[in-house]
């Protein structure tokens, strides 16, 4: 039997360093680059237009064509060999213009290199400010009924709070992932931040369950031990249905194109850390809150 408890101050200790260099990590970019997190223009407001050619394009060689004709705030993302998606923080009231005057300015430069607008799209900054606190308080309200469920459902406050460190420790690890990778915050993300935070909460659930129960039927062992005999109990369990997911999103990440990068690459961050966290934040947190004698 693996002892878990006897580790739970190092791995405090590990997450509290975690979340304090990302911390650093942010106030870091603040200050050397005035920016901190990038985000889409779902949140920011522009436009985004999907150009497929008919041969393998740079997607270096259309960002600096862009920019040099003086478009701001120039992204540029392929999709596949022969797709990519440039978006650009500039408003207009026509879209297929803007398209079209984009596609021109990239065919002059590669005149032998047909392209076609698959797709255009417009986000105002009003929209865009409004989506943003959307996605916020989706979040928080998520976070806050899994708190009420969790009280209700164990009728301990102890299990509520432990859960929500957890979830707020997976949060701040997927953050963390855009800030070192530098990927865009989209509504696509915000998304699979919500997938992951149910995932991870789930796990928990049956962690919290079967100590519930071992409380029980073991009562007079310590806190610990039953702690410990709950987590080895489950331990086949949540990693086998996590290397099964891993699995299937890392298929995706590896072979869903561009398209699916960022969606997949928060979901590995937030199965590998939902996992750690289950175990090694979760339970020391509601053991630390929890009255046994109450």
């Amino acid at each position: 039997m693996i002892d878990f408890v006897r580790h739970r101050f190092v791995a405090i200790a590990l997450s509290l360093a975690f979340v304090g260099a990302t911390i650093g990590l942010y106030c870091y970019k603040l200050m050397t680059t005035g920016q901190t997190f990038a985000y889409s223009v779902d949140f920011t407001g522009g436009a985004q237009v999907l150009l497929k050619f008919d041969k393998p394009v740079s997607t270096i060689k259309v960002r600096e064509i862009l920019e040099k004709s003086g478009l701001s705030g120039v992204t540029v993302r392929e999709f596949s060999s022969d797709e990519v998606l440039v978006r650009i923080k500039e408003l207009s009231s026509d879209a297929n213009l803007l398209g079209e005057n984009i596609k021109k300015l990239v065919q002059a430069e590669i005149p032998d290199n047909n392209a076609r607008i698959l797709q255009t799209e417009l986000v105002g900054p009003g929209v865009g400010k409004t989506l943003r606190w959307n996605s916020i308080l989706a979040v928080l309200i998520s976070l806050i009924a899994i708190l009420i469920y969790i009280a209700i459902r164990f009728l301990s406050p102890a299990f509520a709070i432990g859960a929500i460190v957890a979830l707020a420790h997976d949060a701040v690890a997927m953050l963390a992932a855009c800030l070192i990778f530098n990927r865009e915050i989209s509504v696509t993300v915000i998304g699979a931040m919500l997938a992951v935070l149910g995932y991870s909460i789930n796990d928990t659930i049956v962690i919290f369950a079967r100590i519930r129960d071992n409380l029980k039927k073991m009562p007079h062992a310590s806190l610990e031990e039953v702690v410990n005999v709950s987590l080895n109990s489950t331990l086949r369990r949540t990693l086998l249905t996590s290397f099964a997911t891993m699995l299937t999103v890392l298929a995706m990440f590896l072979l869903g194109g561009e398209a699916l990068r960022d969606f997949s690459l928060i979901l590995l961050v937030g199965i590998v850390f939902g996992t750690y966290s289950s175990i090694y934040i979760a339970s020391p947190v509601m053991m630390m809150l929890y009255n046994k004698n109450k």
